[in-house]
């Protein structure tokens, strides 16, 4: 597993574990919001009932393992203690980009994670969108969704991560067109992300023209990949200076899910980007996503063992039992109605709660 893209994918997990690229300057802007508190919620806290539907699969929580790695044998042992731990927990799981395995099919078992989960109970495969540019097919992309036994695929677009990039593909003329036949062609539901940018109320409504089967957020606040990329640019390049300077460019996370929120309608939205906390998981439900994806915490979680990730998963769904119970909400479909107070305007709230009549 030995070529310019798995060393890549190594050098990639060696940035995201060693360096900051996370600055605490770029806020996903969900710390701002403050979800109504109900003191006499009327319920036990036995009562919650996280579970709920993601692309016609049941996950115990509203919670995926967001996309990270694959391509090398260090990242098929983080990907394999993932899935593990996905499946014990019951969340689902995205894959990093397949471009490797679909490039070099030697690396498949890297992201073949159900031969090892097969209970995990959702899985989403990921390529490049750009890809599709450059010469790569449906054909293959259905062949690397069958490879994994995938429910869905997500095309990821970053524009930013690829003018950084020093290997980058920057030529994203005519993907809508492209998006829309691959997408027709399919065999499985699609998805589109940003990779750490954000998706604004534009390209929010631009993807909603495709026959996407949702978006992922993937907002401004968590890992930034420009940054990633700025570390390994050649020092005092054009593009590892860029890297730093744009490394909180794009749009907040909390804004992103509200923008994929009002162009998707009953469509999907994962909220992702800076995801942490099981307060985080709450205001981005209470926002309007219908899950959330993290990647950072779990993949630092992987490093160490199986049970490290486990224990990261179950600390953030207990937490957001005991959210969903103090806001008297006993299912995800309850915490999504929750009265959201908006910064800065305390006391302004972003909806009326249906039982204040």
């Amino acid at each position: 597993m030995s070529n310019p893209i798995t060393q890549r994918k190594d050098h990639h997990l060696d940035i995201c574990l060693t360096e900051d690229v996370e600055p605490m300057q770029w806020t996903t802007g969900l710390g701002g919001y403050r979800l109504e508190y109900d003191a006499l919620p009327e319920l036990a806290l036995a009562d919650v009932d996280l579970s709920t539907t993601v692309l016609n699969r049941k996950i115990t929580a509203p919670i995926l393992v967001g996309a990270m790695t694959g391509g090398t044998e260090r990242a098929q042992v983080m990907n394999q203690r993932l899935a593990r731990a996905a499946a014990r927990v019951g969340v689902g799981m995205t894959l990093g980009s397949q471009r490797a395995m679909i490039q070099d099919p030697s690396t498949s078992g890297s992201f073949s994670v159900r031969d090892v989960a097969p209970e995990l109970p959702l899985l989403i495969g990921n390529v490049g969108a750009v890809q599709l540019n450059v010469g790569m097919g449906v054909e293959q992309i259905q062949a690397a969704v069958d490879r994994v036994s995938a429910d869905a695929i997500t095309f990821h677009l970053n524009p930013l991560q690829e003018c950084i990039q020093p290997e980058g593909d920057t030529d994203f003329r005519g993907l809508q067109q492209r998006l829309r036949a691959a997408i027709e062609a399919l065999s499985v539901p699609c998805l589109a992300k940003e990779v750490g940018a954000g998706i604004s109320q534009r390209t929010a409504g631009k993807l909603a023209n495709l026959p996407l089967a949702g978006v992922e957020s993937a907002g401004v606040g968590g890992t930034s990949w420009a940054q990633v990329e700025s570390y390994r640019a050649p020092n005092d390049s054009k593009q590892a200076q860029a890297g730093q300077q744009l490394a909180g460019f794009g749009i907040p996370t909390g804004e992103s899910i509200r923008a994929c929120r009002n162009a998707f309608g009953e469509r999907l939205v994962i909220g992702s980007g800076g995801i942490r906390t099981g307060m985080d998981a709450a205001v981005a439900l209470a926002l309007g996503a219908d899950a959330v994806a993290l990647a950072k915490p779990l993949l630092e979680a992987a490093s160490i063992s199986e049970d490290a990730v486990v224990k990261r998963l179950e600390s953030i769904v207990y937490e957001l039992r005991v959210i969903a119970f103090c806001t008297g909400s006993a299912s995800v479909h309850a915490l999504q109605q929750v009265r959201v107070c908006a910064p800065p305007d305390v006391g302004q709230w972003l909806r009326n709660n249906p039982n204040d009549q």
